[in-house]
């Protein structure tokens, strides 16, 4: 008995919390908050020193718990080599509004403005699930200031009537909410199911499960229902505007939440300028069930032009007129 409440009032998710936030630290990194104006405020981990040499990376994150934890195993292989920034988005972590808007484009704008203000001209981007959702919209709206793009399971091609003809594995956005938003054990386990090969969670007991859910799943609940909402509504594939950086994609073969098609649209869809990396028995959770895997690739693609790609705005027009210069001499000959 004193040992069943011992575990009960001991919180194993706010100790990892706890541990993700030293790392952080230990990393070079502290916490920082931005107030935008109306009404909204920003969290992000920045660099405690901004080494203007070295190119940016900004890590985002997608539903789930906060950025720390998506992004806790990763950090070390970027620091040494990328000023990194991990931001909340809103209504994750430390970061809020007042206003209503609920689109990934004002969450991008958001972004873009906290970026700014911390003085960062360009930057690289990973963006998991929701996190490349945003991510391709500040692609699309600051492409001057976007370099290299990676988006990790983002199903950005997604259509509103995808749901209604029963691509997903869900019968409605009513059950695909109370399975990406959880407050039961039971539906975080499904979360799990749809996320995982091989999820650990039915051997996890519940108050575990339910120690997660009471401190990383009830804040902000409904405005997170919107902003999924928002995602899905009048959403055609035919609207989305086309992106010309560099893009890595990055798959798990057995995704249940966005199925591998939608990896293949967006392939179809950023044409030459994108590559498509598909990860064996890895579902929707990849950068965590196949960690190695997703580090390999995501250095293998950043680090190749960290030393090569110019943080100035004049990398571009460097680039075109090189380009040109090796076009005339080929001419001639």
């Amino acid at each position: 008995m004193h040992q069943f409440k011992m575990s009960k009032c001991f919180s194993f998710t706010g100790s990892r919390d706890w541990f993700y936030r030293n790392s952080f630290a230990n990393a070079g990194l502290r916490s920082v908050r931005t107030d935008l104006g109306e009404g909204t405020v920003m969290h992000c981990w920045v660099p405690k020193i901004q080494n203007k040499s070295r190119p940016n990376l900004l890590l985002v994150h997608g539903f789930g718990a906060n950025a720390m934890w998506q992004y806790g195993q990763h950090l070390r292989h970027f620091t040494s080599r990328f000023n990194v920034y991990v931001p909340d988005l809103v209504f994750f972590g430390e970061s809020y509004t007042t206003r209503t808007d609920r689109t990934e484009s004002f969450q991008a704008q958001c972004v873009m403005r906290m970026m700014e203000e911390h003085g960062v001209p360009r930057m690289s981007l990973v963006g998991i699930s929701y996190g490349g959702f945003v991510g391709y919209s500040m692609a699309a709206q600051f492409p001057e200031k976007m370099e290299k793009l990676v988006l990790c399971c983002a199903g950005v091609c997604l259509e509103e009537k995808d749901l209604e003809e029963g691509f997903f594995n869900v019968a409605d956005l009513d059950e695909a909410l109370s399975i990406l938003l959880p407050q039961t054990p039971e539906k975080l386990r499904e979360l799990m199911r749809f996320s995982f090969v091989k999820p650990a969670a039915r051997w996890v007991p519940n108050y575990f499960l339910t120690d997660f859910i009471d401190v990383m799943c009830t804040d902000y609940l409904e405005e997170k229902r919107e902003l999924i909402r928002a995602i899905l509504k009048d959403r055609e594939f035919s609207n989305l505007p086309k992106i010309t950086q560099r893009t890595l994609i990055i798959w798990g073969e057995e995704d249940l939440i966005f199925p591998l098609e939608l990896a293949h649209r967006l392939k179809r869809h950023t044409g030459d300028s994108a590559e498509l990396v598909v990860i064996k028995n890895a579902g929707h959770a990849v950068n965590i069930e196949k960690p190695k895997e997703f580090i390999k690739h995501l250095k293998s693609f950043l680090f190749d032009s960290s030393s090569s790609t110019p943080s100035s705005a004049h990398s571009g027009l460097l680039l075109r007129y090189w380009s040109e210069y090796k076009f005339g001499l080929t001419k001639h000959n």
